[in-house]
């Protein structure tokens, strides 16, 4: 080959194919109004968006991005999860925020109901919806097409008991209601569940619900199980008319990149790791926003 095309192929533009899962923040379980004797919605999920596995909400599976150039610059978030409220307001959970990987955006799981007899009853929309709250029957907010499913609605037999948030593999359970269930993703080379919903309570006897599997905080007496980090679980609900007591807050999203070649830059303002799985390279991206690209 002459010098000419050495150069030529040395500056062709190398390109890769990267696979993703992006997982928003899960939402807050909300309030319970002291004055009520109920309890109050789970929060919903963050939604799950993957080209691995499985995605939310029984969608397809989404696409890799290819023909991603060395040197371009990718923009990433992680959604920080929801916050949780206590009995000093009468609220509804804090909605999570979205994250995001280049074009792929997901959205913030909804918060859960209040135990009130108005609107606030009602569980947020979002990646999964929120659970609905229990002083009457409080609808669950809507999931969001190809990232979750929407939360349970809180009961009308007595038992005053809320729904739980939806989750990306399952629609929330109506009160006394767990959380909908999350979905398994093999990006890393093992089987781990993200995006579970939170659960609530049974007011009346008590029994805490199990957030789904997949990071969903369960509901509590006097406070809500807050969803695990980095997988975008929903916020647990609560029922103690206690004023210290609060619901779970939702926990933070994470996004997670594969690839077969080159080494990612990760910029500042942005917390990962890089592991090898065979063949793969795996960057865990678990806090923060910034850039990334590869070289």
């Amino acid at each position: 080959m002459s010098v000419l095309g050495i150069m030529a192929s040395q500056n062709y533009p190398r390109t890769i194919t990267v696979d993703f899962l992006v997982v928003a923040g899960g939402g807050g379980g909300g309030s319970r109004n002291q004055y009520y004797g109920a309890a109050s919605g789970g929060g919903g999920a963050g939604g799950l968006r993957s080209s691995v596995t499985a995605t939310g909400g029984g969608g397809s599976l989404e696409s890799a991005i290819s023909g991603v150039s060395y040197g371009s610059e990718f923009v990433v978030t992680i959604g920080a999860g929801g916050a949780g409220k206590n009995n000093s307001v009468v609220a509804r959970g804090d909605s999570g925020s979205n994250s995001t990987f280049s074009t792929i955006t997901s959205t913030g799981g909804g918060g859960g109901g209040a135990s009130i007899t108005n609107s606030l009853k009602n569980g947020l929309s979002g990646g999964s919806g929120g659970g609905g709250g229990a002083a009457e029957a409080g609808a669950g907010g809507a999931g969001t097409s190809n990232q979750g499913y929407s939360g349970g609605t809180s009961t009308t037999d007595g038992s005053y008991s809320g729904g739980g948030g939806g989750g990306a593999g399952a629609v929330g359970g109506n009160g006394p209601g767990a959380g909908g269930a999350g979905v398994y993703v093999e990006i890393t080379g093992t089987s781990v569940p993200y995006a579970g919903g939170g659960g609530s309570i049974n007011y009346v006897s008590n029994i805490p619900m199990a957030g789904g599997v997949g990071g969903g905080g369960s509901g509590g007496n006097l406070q809500g199980v807050s969803g695990t980090a980095n997988t975008g679980g929903g916020g647990g609900g609560y029922r103690s008319d206690n004023l210290t007591s609060y619901s779970g807050n939702g926990g933070s999203g994470v996004v997670i990149l594969r690839y077969g070649s080159g080494t990612i830059n990760i910029g500042a303002g942005l917390t990962g790791t890089t592991s090898t799985d065979g063949a793969f390279k795996v960057t865990t991206i678990t806090a923060g926003t910034g850039n990334v690209s590869w070289s």
